[in-house]
Order: C-alpha cells, then sequence, then structure tokens
C-alpha cells in the first residue's frame, strides 16, 4: 500500500482513504462540531478557508471525519443510555425477585392455613397468625404495642393510632390486605411509568404502584408531601399540629381540600394523620389516614360546602437503590362518598382507574419529570427554566379550579339568573389573591378592572373522545370564539391608557401556535397563542394589534397521541376514548412576565363509563333539578338497554371576565349569551365528531385517515417513484392506509406545499412538523420562504423552473429555519413535483435528510 504525505506534513493520507489529523487539527474540527454537528459542503470548505492548518485536508476527508464524529457520538449515546436501561432492568429485577419471594410465602400460609381448617373442622375459631403484610420488605420487623393502647388525641394515642396506619399501609403496599389486579393498558417496562394496579372488591377506591426514580428518597419524601405542586386537583394542605416521635419520626395533623371536578358536584375535604418514619432497613415510610370520631382522637367540625371523603391507610414506601435513586411503593385508598353527587356522575367516584390515573400515576409522573429536570438542568422555552413553566401551567389549572368552584372564602358570590339556570354567574369583588389584577404596574398605569365574573356551566356528551373534541377546539378557536370579547379579555392584562376594556375591539387573523414546554410523557403542554390581529385603519399599522394566549393542555394518557391519531385516523382511537383533557387559556401581555396577572378561563371533559341514562347526545344539563341527589334507586336494567356500549363524558365550560363593578349587569349579560353560543358550537362540532353512524356494524373500524390524506400519499409516493427511478418508502402494503402510515413516520422531514404566488405549506409528516416546531394546524401559516436563509432563497428560486420542468432536483445541504426562529442543518435535500390523477402539478413536495437543530 503506497502512503501519501500531505504538503505540511501534519496529516498523511494512506492511499486516499485514511487521514491523521494533528492535535491543532483535531481541536479545530471538534470546536466546528459542537457548533455544528452536520456542516454543509459549504460551511466546511469557509471552514478550510478561515483554519489555514485544514488548507491540506480535501473536504470529502472533513466529510468523513464529521460522520465519524457523530457515529461515535450516537455509540456513547447509546452506551449510556444501555447503561442506564441495564440499571433499571437490575433494580426492576430485585424488585420482581422480591414479589415473588413474597408470594411464595403467600402460597405457603394459604397451603398450611387450607390444611389446618380441614383437620380442625370442628372449630369455629382458629387462633392463627394473620402473616398477610409480612414481605422481604417488613419481614422480621415487628412494631410493639400494647394489648389494649389508648386511642385518643395525647400522644401516645396519636402515635398509637400511627403505628396502627403504618402496619395497615405495608400490609397494602408490599402485602395482600388488598386485591390488586394490573391496571388495563399498562405496560411494565425499563421505560414504563410504572407498575400500576388497582383494587378488586374493597371498600372505596384504591390503586397501587410501584416504579423507580432518579432521586433520593429524602428528596422523593419532600415532592410527594407537597401535595398540591403536582396534584392539580389538590387545593390546600394545612399542617395544624407536629409531633416528634421517639423512634426519630414525625406524627402531623392535616387538613386537606380537593376542588370538585365539575359545577355539578360539591369539592371534598379530608381530616388526616400522617406518620413519617424509617424503618430499621433504612426504608423511609410515610404513610397517612383519616381520624374519625370512631377513634377517639381530635376531630375537625364539618366546612360548608365541602363533603368530607375519607382516607383509608395510603402512603409511600421509598427505599433506596444500589447505584442512586428510589425504589418507591405507592398507595391511594380513598372513600369519596359517590352518594353525594348525582348518579350520572358516581362513575368518577367509584372508578379505582380514575383514581390511579389522577392520583397514583400523577405523583410518579412528577417524580420522572424532577428527575429529568436535574439531570439535564437546562434552560427551555423562550429562556426559562422548566421550574418556571410549571409553575406558570400551576397557576392557570389553579385559577380555573379557583373559578369553576367559586369558594366564598375567596370572595365569590352567586348572581341571580336570568330565569334560565343552564349558565350559572359568580363574582369576585376583590380579585387580588386570583390575579394581582389590582396591583400598580411598574409603568405606573394602574390596572383598570376592579372585579371577576366567572360564567361556567356543565354539558352531557356522547360517544366523543374528549381529546378529540379538545383538538378541534384548541386548532380551530374561529369556530367559536367571539373576537370582540377576545379583545376585550386581553385589555384587562394589557397596561397603558390604550387598553380599557373595549377602546380597540376588531378581528383577528389566523392563529399561530408557538410551543414552550411539554412534560416527558406529553400528557402536559404548554404554548403561546398569537392571534394576528387585522388592521382596518392607517393608525392599525402604527399600534400593533396582535393578542397572545398563554394556554395548558392536559391529557392523562396521551392528549397529542390521541391528537395524531385522529389526524391520521377518522375519529376513533383506542387510546382517545376514556381520555380526560383539558384546554385552559388566560390572555398574556406580550411582555410574558413570570408575574403577569392570569384570568384563566376553557374546558375539562371528564369520560364517564358506559352511559346508564338514555338521554339525548350533546345536551345541556340542569342536574341541579332534573338529577336526584342520593341513594341509587332500584331502577330496572331495561330502562338503560337502548343506551348500552355508549361511551359518556361530562364537560365543563368555564370563562373569567376582568370588569369594573358599576358594569356588572352588562358584563353577567354578555357572559351569559357567549357561553350559551359556546355550548352551541360545542354541540355542532361534537355531533360532527360522534362516531355514531358506526355503531351499527359490531367492531367495524374506520379506515385509516381521511380520503385527502391517503390521495395525497399516494400521488406523493407515485411521482417520486416517477421523477426519480426508486421507491419513496422501502416497505408498505398495497392498501393506502399502509401508505400514509409509513409515510406520516419516515425519518427524514417530508412536506408539501402550494403552488401559489407566496407558497404555503399544506402537509408535513411527523418528522417535518418536529424539524419545523409546529402544528399541522399552524403549517398552514408558515411559508415556503420563511424557511430557509438568503442562501437557501437563491438556490431554490435558480432549481425552481427546473423542478416545474424536469420534475425533481436534488438540492444541496445547508441551513434553514423553524417556525420559533431556530436555525436547522440539513445534509441534502430533494424537491419533486406532485401530479394529481390528471397529470397535473398539484403541489411541489421536499424531503430534507439528516437534519439536526444546530
Amino acid at each position: 500500500m503506497m502512503a501519501m504525505s500531505c504538503k505540511d506534513g501534519k496529516g498523511i493520507m494512506d492511499n486516499g482513504k485514511y487521514v491523521r489529523y494533528t492535535p491543532e487539527q483535531v481541536e479545530a474540527l471538534e470546536r466546528l462540531y459542537h457548533e455544528c454537528p452536520k456542516p454543509s459542503s459549504i460551511r466546511r470548505q469557509q471552514l478550510i478557508r478561515e483554519c489555514p492548518i485544514l488548507s491540506n485536508i480535501e473536504p470529502k476527508q472533513i466529510k468523513v471525519w464529521f460522520q465519524n464524529r457523530r457515529c461515535r457520538e450516537k455509540q456513547r449515546k447509546e452506551a449510556s443510555r444501555l447503561q442506564a436501561v441495564n440499571r433499571k432492568l437490575t433494580a426492576m429485577n430485585k424488585l420482581l425477585m422480591e414479589e415473588n419471594d413474597r408470594l411464595q410465602k403467600q402460597v405457603s400460609q394459604l397451603v398450611y392455613e387450607n390444611g389446618y381448617f380441614r383437620q380442625h373442622t370442628q372449630n369455629t375459631t382458629l387462633a392463627t397468625k394473620d402473616t398477610s403484610c409480612e414481605s422481604v420488605v417488613t419481614s422480621g420487623q415487628h412494631h410493639l404495642t400494647p394489648q389494649h393502647p389508648p386511642r385518643d388525641a395525647s400522644p401516645a394515642g396519636l402515635l398509637s393510632i400511627a403505628e396502627e396506619t403504618l402496619t395497615e399501609f405495608l400490609s397494602k403496599a408490599t402485602g395482600t390486605a388488598v386485591e390488586w389486579v394490573q391496571m388495563p393498558g399498562m405496560k411494565p417496562g425499563p421505560d414504563s411509568i410504572g407498575i400500576v394496579a388497582i383494587s378488586h372488591g374493597c371498600t372505596g377506591v384504591a390503586a397501587r404502584a410501584c416504579g423507580l426514580v432518579g432521586l433520593e428518597p429524602t428528596r422523593v419524601a419532600e415532592i410527594l408531601k407537597d401535595r398540591p405542586s403536582w396534584f392539580r386537583d389538590c387545593r390546600a394542605v394545612d399542617v395544624l399540629n407536629v409531633l416528634p416521635t421517639a423512634n426519630g419520626g414525625t406524627i402531623e395533623l392535616l387538613y386537606m381540600q380537593l376542588y370538585a371536578p365539575t359545577t355539578l358536584a360539591p369539592a371534598r375535604d379530608f381530616w388526616l394523620l400522617r406518620y413519617t418514619s424509617v424503618m430499621e432497613d433504612g426504608s423511609l415510610v410515610v404513610c397517612e389516614r383519616s381520624l374519625k370520631n370512631t377513634q377517639n382522637g381530635p376531630s375537625m367540625p364539618p366546612v360548608q360546602h365541602f363533603v368530607r371523603a375519607e382516607m383509608l391507610p395510603s402512603g409511600y414506601l421509598i427505599r433506596p437503590c444500589e447505584g442512586g435513586g428510589s425504589i418507591i411503593h405507592i398507595v391511594d385508598h380513598m372513600d369519596l362518598e359517590p352518594w353525594s353527587v348525582p348518579e350520572v356522575l358516581r362513575p368518577l367516584y367509584e372508578s379505582s382507574t380514575v383514581l390511579a390515573q389522577k392520583t397514583t400515576m400523577a405523583a410518579l409522573r412528577q417524580l420522572r419529570q424532577i428527575a429529568q429536570e436535574v439531570s439535564q438542568s437546562n434552560v427551555t422555552g423562550w429562556g426559562r427554566r422548566p421550574a418556571a413553566l410549571r409553575a406558570l401551567s400551576q397557576r392557570l389549572s389553579r385559577g380555573f379550579n379557583e373559578a369553576l368552584n367559586g369558594f366564598t372564602d375567596e370572595g365569590w358570590s352567586m348572581m341571580g339568573n336570568d330565569g334560565i339556570d343552564d349558565v350559572t354567574i359568580l363574582v369576585n369583588s376583590s380579585p387580588e389573591k386570583l390575579t394581582g389584577l389590582n396591583l400598580s404596574f411598574a409603568n405606573g398605569f394602574p390596572a383598570v378592572s376592579n372585579a371577576v365574573l366567572c360564567a361556567k356551566a356543565s354539558m352531557l356528551l356522547q360517544n366523543v373522545p374528549p381529546a378529540i373534541l379538545l383538538r378541534f377546539l384548541r386548532e380551530h378557536r374561529s369556530e367559536w370564539a367571539d373576537n370582540n370579547i377576545d379583545a376585550y379579555s386581553a385589555a384587562a392584562v394589557k397596561v397603558g391608557p390604550c387598553s380599557l376594556p373595549g377602546s380597540r375591539v376588531g378581528s383577528f387573523g389566523s392563529q399561530v401556535i408557538l410551543p414552550l414546554a411539554h412534560t416527558i410523557e406529553h400528557e402536559e403542554f404548554l404554548e403561546v397563542i398569537k392571534l394576528e390581529g387585522v388592521g382596518h385603519c392607517p393608525e392599525d399599522a402604527m399600534m400593533p394589534r396582535d393578542m397572545f394566549l398563554l394556554q395548558f393542555q392536559y391529557g392523562i394518557s396521551g392528549f397529542i397521541d390521541a391528537v395524531t391519531s385522529y389526524v391520521l385516523c377518522s375519529g376513533m382511537d383506542e387510546n382517545a376514548v376514556g381520555t380526560c383533557a383539558e384546554l385552559i387559556f388566560a390572555p398574556i401581555d406580550a411582555s410574558f412576565a413570570d408575574d403577569a396577572p392570569l384570568l384563566p378561563s376553557g374546558f375539562r371533559i371528564i369520560p364517564l363509563d358506559s352511559g346508564k341514562e338514555a338521554s339525548s347526545p350533546n345536551r345541556t344539563l340542569d342536574l341541579a333539578s332534573a338529577l336526584e341527589i342520593g341513594p341509587a334507586g332500584n331502577r330496572s336494567s331495561n330502562d338503560y338497554a337502548a343506551n348500552g356500549g355508549n361511551t359518556r363524558s361530562v364537560m365543563t365550560i368555564a370563562f373569567e371576565f376582568a370588569f369594573e363593578s358599576h358594569l356588572q349587569e352588562n358584563v353577567a349579560s354578555m357572559a351569559r349569551q357567549y357561553v350559551r353560543s359556546i355550548i352551541s358550537s360545542v354541540q355542532r362540532v361534537a355531533l360532527a365528531l360522534s362516531p355514531s353512524h358506526l355503531s351499527s356494524h359490531a367492531g367495524l373500524r374506520a379506515p385509516l385517515g381521511t380520503p385527502e390524506a391517503h390521495t395525497l400519499a399516494r400521488w406523493i409516493c407515485q411521482s417520486y417513484r416517477c421523477y426519480l427511478g426508486v421507491e419513496l418508502l422501502k416497505s408498505s402494503g398495497e392498501g393506502s392506509e399502509s401508505i400514509l402510515k409509513t409515510l406520516w413516520h419516515h425519518s427524514d422531514a417530508i412536506m408539501c406545499c402550494s403552488l401559489k404566488a407566496l407558497p404555503v405549506f399544506t402537509f408535513a409528516n411527523q418528522a417535518g412538523l418536529d424539524m419545523l416546531e409546529t402544528t399541522l394546524v399552524a403549517l398552514q401559516d408558515i411559508t415556503l420562504e420563511k424557511i430557509f436563509d438568503d442562501h437557501g432563497r437563491k438556490t431554490l428560486c435558480s432549481e425552481f423552473p427546473q423542478i416545474m420542468q424536469q420534475g425533481f432536483a436534488c438540492l444541496q445541504g445547508g441551513i434553514c429555519l423553524s417556525s420559533m426562529g431556530r436555525p436547522v442543518s440539513y445534509e441534502r435535500a430533494v424537491a419533486w413535483k406532485v401530479l394529481n390523477e390528471e397529470e397535473n402539478a398539484h403541489c411541489v413536495c421536499f424531503m430534507f435528510m439528516n437534519w439536526s437543530f444546530v
């Protein structure tokens, strides 16, 4: 093999295949790699010109170096990921082995007891020891308590209750005191949220979960004790007394309030004892239970407007994990007093699955989210850290819940109705605690409004998946929102003399959705909605009239998965049905300050079990008069036969308006009419989305994708094959469903733009949406020229005639911009003309290969 030396002797090329770089050259290449892992050919040539030490290296060899460097980085990340997965699997294996050991002991005990009963059938009472709560966690750790412990409010009495609570909690967490069954739809694995189970045949509702989190036990306990930070239905937890115990633990007396999820049910409260202690094996335990009069312990009188619920022994068992992190067991067990709500809502209070989704899994998600933020410690979402964005989403959720519940201790009072009880009006004349609207702003202009009004209503929906309906409301705001009222609401949060309510109302054009942040499992999203103002007079050009909304979406099991599935499917999705969803938004000033006043409004849809009551779909409920509250009557099952198999959900709507007190009657009238118009719009949309026309054929599933999407996918692939002579999709079935699905999941960014004077994008696959950092709806507001830099636009203009004449063109790598303004590098791109059935040009399709954010 012949060796060739470079001009300056610093690099050696072996037969044109191998280059040995000097440390200085490697340092220069590494510096560029950290700036741009995928430099274009132009950037590589620029690097050679700017760095004389690289002048003897051919551009092709530099390209190979970057490819190898990316490969090494990918291998390093993959090795790190596999190590993390291995640690998780090792810990999970240990957990499963312990669980298996516990079950084997339990089987042995049952076999022994069965034999004992067979031999002593004449005995009616057997003094056998109950070891159901023993496991590898609690075995050998017996808590000594007196035969007749004191049961009163004294420290000794509280300690007795605490020790009993601990024993009962452990029997549920690691024993068999409750019969647990795996929660439907949960798939355990190294990347899953954990192992989740629900109760079967016990008092009240109960859920249990165990999982691995990358946080130390003390930090885990600190997070879980702060229930309002992760349980959005929790209004407050007040610690009324703290008592230290001799074993180093603490006993706390708590009063906790939970929001009502709809306008149709009262809120809940709890009077609790919480016991925190460290066990002999180093495990940290936090357990809770309700204090009742039967225990002779301290009591808490009933609170007006709240129904006192009961928490049975529950809590958290947190064990340190080898190599860092914790193994956590969570048990939630409650009796939510379902007798106090209308019968149609009782599934929400009698379902262990709902409890698991809203409480148990929410705790695990919060721990995983914080663990990821701690490990990454990065700044996202317009320069804000994840904790700051999470605080904004919590403010939106809390403000919406406060308005929905209308507690008198926050200053809310009810107004009289106009003869129809479909919409409830509440007024708050002291909204400082809710929004801060009365505070003076830094620029010297005081806020104008001094009161807040809330208009709220609930309605029953049938056969409409919550996430799909809210997706429509999110992306098609113009179908239900009123421009003038949007402008009125925006004026409450703007500062300055030109922001008086009603002073500048008008119309808004398109909406642009700007993503801010999302949780690791994509069940929560925070984004900014920009409503672009439309000018009608010369002064509109001098003063910007755009409106901004801070918007929060929440879906318990994959809001975005349901949205994506709806784009590809015709409306029915297995993950979407039964998925709770919220869409909460508030006008915000363009300054977007962390402490900006927020006045949340929005929608909440909660799924119910299969309908038990025949009713017309999508009707507004006046449940206060139409439904009885109390024990369920003995109705014949035939009364509900007509509605069998239907899925039902309750939708709650709440809108807040800031106003001056002397305008109360006018604003109340406006709010009633506005909410009624929204209800009418929602009913119309829900009826259109309802797949009831498919129910006549059992098991019939709608074809994948809309006809237009199938047709476009087929045209894209046929045109690519026609002009380039190869297949775009490596493997896909003959049917159009398979073509669309494969195109949607293609690894390269594929997007289509219209053939107009100002081309706009009309379609993109998932990779294309990720590259442009947008959604399918907002995609239509992005023009082709916006995504290219000057060089890219010049190249496209020179190549466009070739695309139209020859049918395709190959574009060199370069830089383009996402909708958020972030530079995106791509190695190369292909553009081709998409022909329809008549062989006419329908659009132009682009495919960007090996793209990445710079």
